[in-house]
């Protein structure tokens, strides 16, 4: 009896092997990841099979909130941007790939801020959250109860006994520390909270290898901010172990608001199941500063590859210069090749990332993919000043993004992400005198992977195998 029950059950497990590789193979989202899990699944079932249920990844369904409702603000956002068209002589980076991907059109009337490092960047914060009149929405992928988590929660909570509506979301994975007692001292207080473990998605899909990486916070409709830093003490450098946090911030102003808005919007959809279209303002106010900027936002949800494209476009874009900053570097098989062409284009290509290790799989990858972009002319250098975790990207001298996406495949494919792109030199030239700062904290990288240590030589290589889910 039992013989034959431990049979049956070896049987099963063939079968759903083959019905998961089938799967992978219809949905994964790169031809190496759909190998790798077929042979996977159908070598080794009996590990391959629980691993595909939370890390085998393919595209969200439904994500979106139901476009009757969000295609009436897409419209909107379209109508009011024929009154705010660039002008075409501010323009010398073609807008249409990164229009394409957001899904929302270029638009003059904004401002921009960058906020550099986690004082700069939470004192921004605060200050526009005491201010606030009607709303705040406030979204980070991390949220500790240190002594800046709990310095947050009691600013949200002041304002909302001001009256003021506050909506806070965090995500499952990134804030798996955080108790249910900071959740509910701010529900106690009038803060409405979707609460990571209640809400739909990753969790209930067994999806735990898709998160929402976003950092978002918006005032009335008015000002907004994102970037690289989450909430927690580490971010303020004071942590003993990384030391100095270099990270990046920006606070903006203008129709770009409205459009990190309908990002937060479609999540606060997602994590709820609540419109809150109707009872947000869209109409807003200009920047005097009056900059040309969009909000692209991605991620698994969408029809087609946005990060990656996202990246490829900036890439593209680049006629003598391109300086990027992430604290990751496993990029795919296309983002690797446009760097490469960049360069051999004789574009000043540079890859800013840390010294410091943090995470130790994707630091490890990403010395298995620098001989062949450094052969190709592209520069690398090493950030040695703590940690560096900023997200910014520097095109020329007429494009500048900052957000949340590392240059990695997890940003390009598994997470969400959202970048502000700004197409303006004076957002550039701000964003070249914070780059070289950080470069000068640096040094550039001439050693191969066979000069390594033996540990980088030969861990590499393995680290690399991991690309699809790091």
């Amino acid at each position: 009896m039992w013989t034959f029950i431990a049979s049956l059950s070896v049987f099963a497990i063939y079968c759903v092997a083959v019905f998961f590789a089938v799967r992978a193979a219809q949905t994964a989202r790169t031809p190496q990841g759909a190998v790798g899990w077929v042979v996977f699944l159908l070598s080794a079932p009996f590990l391959a099979v629980p691993l595909y249920l939370f890390l085998g990844h393919h595209r969200f369904k439904g994500y979106r909130i139901a476009r009757k409702e969000s295609e009436r603000v897409v419209e909107g956002i379209r109508s009011f941007a024929d009154h705010s068209k660039p002008d075409p002589a501010t323009l010398t980076v073609n807008p249409r790939p990164f229009e394409a991907l957001a899904h929302l059109p270029l638009s003059r009337g904004n401002g921009a801020e960058l906020l550099i490092d986690g004082e700069a960047t939470f004192q921004s914060i605060f200050r526009a959250i005491d201010a606030a009149k009607n709303y705040v929405l406030i979204q980070f992928y991390i949220v500790r109860d240190d002594a800046l988590g709990l310095e947050l929660q009691d600013r949200l909570i002041n304002a909302a006994k001001r009256g003021v509506s506050v909506r806070f979301m965090t995500d499952a994975v990134g804030s798996y520390g955080l108790p249910s007692s900071y959740l509910e001292e701010l529900r106690s207080a009038g803060v409405d909270v979707a609460d990571p473990r209640d809400q739909r998605g990753p969790k209930f899909r067994f999806q735990l290898n898709y998160r929402n990486h976003r950092k978002t916070v918006i005032i009335d409709g008015e000002t907004g901010f994102i970037g690289g830093h989450n909430v927690g003490v580490e971010y303020l450098g004071q942590d003993p172990y990384f030391g100095r946090w270099r990270d990046t911030h920006i606070k903006m102003t203008g129709h770009i608001v409205r459009q990190l808005q309908l990002i937060f919007t479609e999540d606060w959809h997602w994590a709820r199941g609540e419109d809150l279209i109707d009872v947000l303002d869209w109409a807003g106010s200009e920047s005097d500063q009056d900059m040309n900027a969009l909000l692209v936002a991605t991620g698994p949800g969408d029809a087609t590859e946005t990060g990656s494209l996202m990246f490829f476009s900036t890439i593209a874009a680049a006629q003598e210069r391109l300086w990027i900053a992430s604290p990751y570097f496993v990029p795919d098989i296309d983002v690797m090749t446009a760097l490469e062409h960049a360069a051999l284009r004789g574009v000043d290509v540079r890859i800013l990332v840390p010294d410091m290790i943090d995470h130790r799989l994707p630091w490890l990858a990403a010395f298995a993919y620098f001989d062949e972009i450094r052969d190709s002319g592209v520069r690398v250098f090493r950030y040695t000043d703590g940690f560096m975790h900023q997200k910014v990207i520097l095109v020329d001298d007429t494009l500048a993004a900052v957000g949340t996406t590392n240059l990695d495949n997890r940003s390009f494919r598994l997470n969400f992400e959202a970048m502000a792109l700004f197409f303006d030199s004076r957002a550039a030239a701000a964003t070249e005198n914070m780059l070289k700062t950080d470069f000068e904290a640096s040094y550039e990288m001439t050693r191969s992977l066979a000069q390594q240590p033996p540990h980088i030589r030969y861990g590499a290589p393995l680290a690399r195998l991991f690309s699809p889910i790091l």
